[in-house]
């Protein structure tokens, strides 16, 4: 079944835009680049070299206020419980919301338990700053070290690359996610125990990955020291769960508190981005969670035929479920957001990668795209191979700032080209017939031209988004996190799914506890198959 079959007019879309050349788009109204362009929050989206026309998006836009998506926005920034199967309000836009919208949308207890944890992370990273917080040995910390993973790591991860040229003088922040021991060790060569301020971020406090890397650095610092204080002094907790936190051995002075109607993946916002204040200061923090706010105010109160969120979620769905695009490429040309697709690869894949409805139904269409991506210019190198002459088409969000962070304003113009080149090549593509005229005017053969003309044809027809900012600032980078939050959101409620909620992390968490109860004791009853259990008996008996 068509997602869209219930609007005729884009089921009849749908089968002329798969024919169709992008470019003849263009040829039919002169002004589709001022008119499929928009400006907001300090961003500049062009989607007009995507393969959809006026009228078809008008469609998509109709249909999108017929199921109610206006009511949907509002439910979600009011505290409705839309993470509906773990009856849970999705709030985090309230944290970079001003003081007095808090307190309208959060009982009293509740926003003034926000404003002070707010102020405590100001406090913290004010005391760090100017000595005022100091480590067990009475120096003054040079390092701090996150341990967490998942949503725990990622948006800090996306923030500390992204905002490198805002990091404060003296002061460097590394993040441990991965519990293989290598990134343990890795880390600990950068590190002076003495010097060190660790952040451990984990909502209930238990899980595995991060307890363990936390208990590793724990024994670390212990015995570097020899100091009784070290963890009361040099160890702050983000977490629901005190109690853990305080059994681990931290102050309850150091204990900040999580909320469960915030998920992982989206706290940055919160306490979770102490760390990332760490490195960028209070300032830039702030400027930050002030760019998410302007695109969270233009996502509530713009008009949805001028609304980015919601062109780029509804351009989606027409890419995934129409023109039955699989994947989605983003391609950030800026170095310092290399890490952008990694952290979209989750907040899209783990918000919108379900096939049961709201209603507990198998969903007949498919939900969130493959989301990959590298910096640019190295994936032109790499996978855009594959996406210029391979059959597949895969729709591209191109990411660039028009001023560069170096002094290296040549390399900064050629990387803007390449990014500009790069859409204009995946919708023009290279016919057969341009190939041979290409060749037969450098002086090819006929015999030559016949022997390799149509291995240099490029497909063409792949439509791109191309997301413009001035510079990479504290602001632009809120405002493209926050678009990119919309998007799920608008995406996820018009597919019928729970975005927020993510069982399908828990399997393997599951199975691996079985797994190391079976490494300890191969006579325990299980449920493993024959080739887990080969592999395990390989581990254990390993030389």
């Amino acid at each position: 079944m068509q997602f869209f079959t219930e609007i005729s007019t884009v089921k009849a879309g749908i089968e002329q835009a798969k024919k169709r050349p992008i470019q003849s788009l263009f040829e039919e109204h002169e002004n589709r680049a001022e008119n499929f362009s928009l400006a907001a929050a300090g961003l500049f989206l062009d989607y007009s070299k995507q393969n959809i026309n006026e009228d078809e998006l008008n469609s998509l836009i109709a249909w999108a206020k017929e199921n109610n998506l206006v009511d949907k926005i509002k439910g979600m920034f009011a505290g409705d419980k839309i993470n509906h199967t773990e009856q849970r309000a999705v709030l985090h836009t309230i944290l970079r919301a001003p003081r007095e919208v808090k307190q309208q949308v959060l009982t009293e207890q509740l926003s003034e338990q926000v404003i002070t944890t707010e102020q405590h992370m100001v406090n913290i990273v004010d005391e760090v700053y100017q000595g005022k917080r100091l480590s067990s040995t009475g120096a003054k910390f040079t390092n701090v070290l996150a341990i967490g993973i998942g949503g725990s790591y990622y948006g800090i991860k996306v923030g500390l690359s992204a905002l490198h040229p805002y990091h404060s003088t003296g002061l460097h922040v590394h993040v441990l996610a991965n519990v293989d021991g290598a990134g343990v060790t890795e880390k600990l060569a950068k590190l002076n125990a003495a010097t060190t301020l660790v952040v451990v971020i984990s909502k209930t406090f238990t899980t595995q990955e991060t307890l363990l890397n936390a208990k590793a650095i724990k024994d670390w610092m212990l015995a570097e020291l020899s100091s009784s204080t070290a963890l009361e002094k040099q160890w702050i907790a983000v977490s629901s769960n005190v109690e853990k936190a305080q059994e681990f051995g931290l102050s309850p002075d150091n204990i900040l508190p999580m909320w469960d109607w915030v998920g992982g993946r989206f706290s940055l916002w919160s306490a979770v981005g102490l760390p990332l204040a760490l490195a960028i200061g209070n300032d830039n923090f702030t400027r930050l969670k002030q760019g998410a706010y302007t695109m969270d105010q233009h996502f509530k109160e713009a008009d949805f035929e001028r609304n980015m969120p919601i062109l780029m979620a509804l351009i989606g769905m027409w890419n995934r479920n129409g023109l039955d695009y699989q994947a989605l490429a983003v391609l950030p040309y800026d170095h310092a957001l290399r890490a952008l697709p990694g952290y979209l690869q989750q907040t899209d894949m783990e918000s919108n990668g379900k096939s049961v409805s709201n209603q507990g139904k198998k969903l007949p269409w498919l939900t969130a795209p493959i989301v990959f991506g590298q910096e640019g210019t190295n994936g032109q190198h790499a996978f855009m191979q594959l996406m210029h002459q391979s059959d597949e088409i895969i729709p591209t969000d191109f990411i660039v700032a028009l001023q560069g962070t170096s002094d290296f304003e040549e390399n900064h113009k050629v990387l803007v080209a390449n990014c500009f080149a790069q859409s204009e090549a995946l919708m023009q593509g290279k016919s057969l017939q341009q190939v041979e005229a290409e060749l037969k005017e450098q002086g090819e053969s006929d015999e030559e031209i016949r022997r390799v003309a149509c291995h240099k044809t490029m497909k063409g027809n792949t439509p791109s988004n191309t997301l413009l900012m001035q510079s990479l600032s504290p602001e632009a980078l809120g405002a493209i996190l926050a678009l990119y939050e919309h998007k799920i959101f608008v995406q996820g409620a018009l597919w019928q799914i729970n975005s927020y909620d993510q069982w399908g992390v828990e399997l393997g968490k599951h199975l691996s506890e079985q797994v190391l109860a079976l490494m300890a004791d191969s006579s325990l009853s299980h449920q493993m198959s024959p080739s887990s259990v080969n592999l395990i008996r390989a581990f254990v008996q390993k030389k």
